[in-house]
């Protein structure tokens, strides 16, 4: 039998590697500016053309390669960081594979031109599809500018499903943005399509964390700071009134490195615990240094899955840190009497002002003796007490002889169901559901998620049609957000302006809130949006319909009227009525029951 295996080449291999590490153009942003930084870089300037699909540009000041090294940097496997396999113990650098950039040269057309430090000319290399078309002396700055052109040009499958420039260019922010968390002492700019839109110079920790974010950012942060034999950590966490359902900014990096930790995630939790509700979060930014022998990152291509040795103590280091965090800045909430409306001083009684009337005297019967109960009737001295009651006669008087009974009247107004003439009586229990009869039987319906599916049936329409009403705002509202949240809402904006908003974005994360959908009295602008923009987050973004649905469905849930709320005959009607004629009355748009009916065969039985 003729052999049937194989070697791939090198080309083919390279492609299917570049599969796992570089999946979208911030994979490409990571993977370059991370080596920026392990080439001792101060200085880092990222480009970015229609979202990284037509360009992407690296330059930093870092030590620059040679020409053999530049050459050999784009084979598999190549790497400066480790030379044997116990270095994977002793990792300081973001990368040790060696796989980035053969990954990348592989589904790219790659221009590099380097410079080492000490040397009078640097190199020019050019790479299309993993194969070098030309390597040239070059005139260049010491350091490396890498140029990546037309992402995934050779593997047409994997750049159809790129998603929308604004989705794009949010993942490559976010990613933008953990780097710059972790590396302060780094000056970083962004620039899309040639206009520059964000620069974070070099500044402290807490700094870079308001640059990020935003200036106010920097108020709602508490210190955090241990140093023990297994690890020091340094950083941030909120306060508890900065808490939030979603989208809390919740940040790990250990030795430089971010990471994802649920385990650690819950520590933080866990401190907060009793501060704020249970199904809400804070934000964090927290900074582990430990030996790196003490920790495994080599577990997964993206290297934010990490293991570590003394994962339970280090958790009580954790929850301890948060704990102490808490108490020292007195962000527990104590108790505190409320002063307001005291007296100053109290006064002092004064003789010569005391009040000049008697006091009552008390009316005694002295005829009364209470052990003499023959021939005595119990005088009132309340008479004609019947004029106090005009409505209450003596016939109406409920007792075991005569009267009707309360029982009976309360079902007075019930007749069954084959009466003819009636308008049909609502019913609302315990504040959340409403009861309403039926031909078949009784229906109960979830007031708040009836509401949910009015709402969200009537912003779809909205965002088809003609533009919804708005409200204006006594005050613009001026709301910032991160890069990365400014790009998905600059995305939805004509969505939200069909809704009824009037934003309008002033640059650099700052938009101002003139207008609110009528019907959103009493919500803040900044807590709606946010709930927007992670909701899209959640949802993948993945086409347009899926965003007008989860910005339609998060405008739906906090419009809709909550559960406790009580409503009139006319209002529980209203709503009845909108619910049956929309098209999915059973279920609300993200699945959840609504109504449901209990036939009149299963009630008689109850009574059987």
């Amino acid at each position: 039998m003729a052999d049937i295996i194989h070697l791939l080449p090198d080309s083919v291999a390279n492609q299917i590697a570049a599969g796992e590490v570089i999946q979208r153009p911030a994979s490409v942003i990571k993977e370059l500016v991370e080596n920026a930084v392990d080439a001792g870089a101060k200085h880092i300037d990222v480009l970015v053309e229609d979202a990284g699909r037509t360009s992407i540009q690296v330059i930093d000041d870092g030590k620059g390669m040679s020409e053999t090294d530049a050459r050999l940097a784009f084979e598999r496997h190549a790497t400066s960081k480790i030379k044997a396999a116990d270095d994977l113990f002793s990792l300081r650098t973001m990368g040790f594979r060696g796989e980035a950039l053969p990954s990348i040269a592989a589904v790219a057309q790659v221009t590099l031109k380097t410079r080492a430090e000490g040397e009078d000319l640097g190199t020019c290399l050019v790479i299309e599809g993993g194969k070098v078309v030309s390597q040239d002396v070059d005139a260049c700055p010491t350091g490396s500018n890498f140029m990546v052109h037309n992402l995934f040009y050779n593997v047409p499958a994997r750049r159809k499903f790129l998603k929308s420039n604004q989705t794009e260019l949010s993942n490559i922010m976010q990613e933008f943005e953990r780097i710059a968390l972790v590396n302060p002492d780094v000056h970083f700019s962004f620039s899309q399509n040639g206009h520059l839109t964000n620069t974070y110079p070099m500044e402290s920790v807490r700094q870079r964390i308001s640059s990020v974010f935003g200036r106010k950012y920097s108020d709602q942060l508490l210190s955090v700071e241990v140093d023990t034999s297994l690890c020091k950590l340094t950083g941030y966490v909120g306060r508890p009134e900065t808490s939030r359902k979603k989208g809390a900014h919740q940040y790990f990096f250990v030795n430089g490195r971010y990471m994802r930790h649920p385990y650690f995630q819950k520590a933080v939790m866990s401190a907060f615990e009793g501060l704020i509700p249970v199904s809400e979060q804070v934000p964090f930014f927290l900074y582990f240094q430990v030996e790196p022998s003490t920790i495994d990152v080599n577990i997964h291509p993206t290297k934010t899955e990490i293991k570590f040795e003394n994962e339970v103590a280090i958790w009580q280091i954790v929850l301890a840190a948060v704990k102490e965090a808490l108490g020292r800045f007195n962000a527990v909430p104590t108790i505190e009497f409320d002063a307001a409306g005291r007296p100053v001083e109290i006064p002092v009684y004064n003789q010569s002002h005391a009040p000049s009337q008697h006091a009552p005297q008390p009316l005694t019967d002295t005829s009364y003796n209470p052990f003499q109960s023959e021939g005595r009737t119990a005088k009132s001295s309340l008479q004609n007490w019947e004029e106090l009651y005009p409505g209450l006669s003596v016939d109406a008087k409920i007792d075991g002889q005569s009267g009707t009974k309360p029982m009976e009247l309360a079902f007075d107004g019930l007749n069954t169901s084959e009466q003819q003439g009636r308008s049909t009586t609502h019913y609302q229990y315990r504040g959340q559901y409403i009861l309403t009869e039926t031909r078949n039987g009784m229906m109960i319906v979830d007031q708040h998620r009836a509401h949910v599916r009015v709402l969200y049936n009537r912003y779809r329409k909205q965002m088809s049609g003609t533009n919804g009403s708005s409200q204006r705002l006594l005050f613009p509202e001026m709301i910032q957000l991160s890069a990365s949240d400014a790009s998905l809402l600059e995305e939805i904006q004509d969505e939200m302006i069909a809704l009824g908003f009037d934003i309008s974005s002033l640059g650099g994360g700052s938009f101002s809130v003139q207008g609110m959908p009528a019907g959103f009295e009493g919500l803040l602008p900044q807590k709606l949006l946010n709930e927007v923009i992670v909701s899209l987050r959640e949802g993948g973004q993945t086409l347009k319909e899926e965003s007008q649905h989860r910005l339609a469905l998060t405008m739906a849930y906090n419009a809709a009227i909550p559960n406790g709320q009580v409503l009139t005959q006319q209002e529980m009607e209203t709503l009845i009525g909108e619910l049956l004629d929309s098209d999915d009355p059973n279920r609300t748009p993200d699945g959840k029951r609504v109504l449901t009916l209990i036939e009149h065969e299963k009630v008689e039985k109850m009574f059987r």
